[in-house]
């Protein structure tokens, strides 16, 4: 059966709840230094009640909360669960935690929001899905690069039929973590994969079904002996499930020289769009033979009013207030107030969010095979379907 990931909302299971015009969706927040990012855009959205905080730094979470004026405040993230008048915990806290501090916050009633990834490990992907299942509530990862200004301008040209039948999709991340913390050092490339991987599926409409990956290069003794992971970039090529197409991802996380770049590609045979080679550059439409440099528009409008400014101004525009993730992606192609949106409108609609959970599990999935073959010398691996339940292969 054809799964297209962008119409989901029909077989997705939530409890049911009162939604009425007014509600607000009372929302905590873990992890302090990107998550402040999402404060205001929940402070001003109509639905959302921006409640709790959490961080384990009490100093730093009394400045955070002083500052926008939070009363809520909890340096325990168990303690925070316990709070019945939190709806929805928005997770930002350090990869390793993603896991069980999703399945903790679904069992204990609330939906869930996570930065990416979702996990590290199939077991872990497996076990979210299973927990979402079972507490019937909303799991979203918050995969930055499906919200992109770039991500909607190139939508809108397959939905209106420019780009016509698409043919194939290329995507990179290169990013130089070196500064970063220390969970960071020797990270396998394609465990950090969704912001290359997930604008292709999405835009395909399609999930990873198997990939071959090949690892090249070799980072410093001291970083790859972290998680056993030698290689310097890692590329896959991938196999769509149910279709003819195939698309290729490329990840270096360090001692690859490049300047930041969440990139994505995608050729039709009417019509392709491929990212520009700097920053300072557009990135080019091609029709035929003909290329193009292209402005992209800004979708504000797409928004509430009260949190349209968020797609060009955030917390961290002030130079002495600069989150590494902030800078160097460029804000985030004015992803977060979409994704904030997405997150409290799916729980008002009792509907699927964009990424669900099943998306978000084949998005991580597919960089955590990729590694896997990679480290197998290109060994093809096939991505567990977690919709129908498979059994995560050996």
């Amino acid at each position: 059966m054809s799964v297209n990931i962008i119409k989901l909302h029909s077989c997705y299971r939530l409890q049911e709840e009162a939604t009425t015009v007014g509600t607000k969706i009372r929302v905590g927040i873990v992890g302090l230094g990107f998550g402040a990012e999402f404060i205001p855009i929940y402070q001003n959205h109509p639905h959302a009640e921006m409640y709790a905080i959490c961080q384990r730094t009490e100093e730093k979470l009394n400045q955070i909360g002083d500052h926008f004026g939070i009363q809520a405040r909890y340096t325990s993230f168990d303690e925070m669960l316990k709070d019945d008048k939190i709806d929805a915990v928005h997770i930002n806290s350090p990869i390793p935690n993603h896991a069980e501090q999703s399945i903790a916050a679904l069992k204990a009633g609330k939906h869930v929001a996570c930065t990416v990834p979702m996990a590290t490990t199939l077991e872990d992907c497996r076990r979210i899905v299973e927990a979402q299942r079972e507490s019937g509530k909303i799991y979203m990862m918050m995969e930055t690069c499906v919200y992109t200004r770039e991500y909607l301008y190139v939508k809108e040209l397959r939905d209106s039929g420019q780009l016509g039948r698409i043919q194939f999709l290329r995507g990179a991340h290169h990013q130089e973590m070196k500064g970063w913390p220390g969970y960071w050092e020797g990270l396998p490339p394609m465990h950090y994969a969704t912001h290359a991987l997930s604008p292709l599926l999405a835009l395909a409409g399609k999930e990873a079904d198997f990939v071959s990956c090949l690892g090249s290069g070799q980072i410093a003794d001291q970083l790859a002996s972290k998680y056993g992971s030698p290689f310097a970039v890692e590329s896959a090529s991938f196999r769509l499930r149910d279709s003819n197409l195939a698309m290729e991802v490329s990840r270096s996380l360090f001692e690859t020289a490049r300047e930041y770049v969440e990139s994505f590609n995608v050729y039709g045979d009417l019509m392709s769009f491929e990212w520009q080679q700097t920053e300072k550059e557009h990135p080019v439409v091609f029709r035929g033979e003909q290329a193009e440099r292209v402005e992209v528009p800004d979708y504000a409008g797409l928004l509430p009013e009260g949190i349209r400014k968020y797609t060009t101004e955030g917390v961290y525009d002030a130079a002495e207030n600069v989150h590494l993730s902030f800078a160097q992606g460029s804000g985030h192609g004015g992803s977060h107030p979409h994704l904030a949106h997405e997150f409290i409108m799916s729980i008002i609609e009792q509907r699927a969010p964009f990424p669900d959970v099943y998306t978000s599990a084949n998005w991580t999935s597919a960089g955590i095979c990729a590694h896997e073959s990679a480290m197998n010398e290109g060994k093809q691996v096939r991505i567990p379907d977690y919709r129908q339940g498979s059994i995560i292969p050996e």
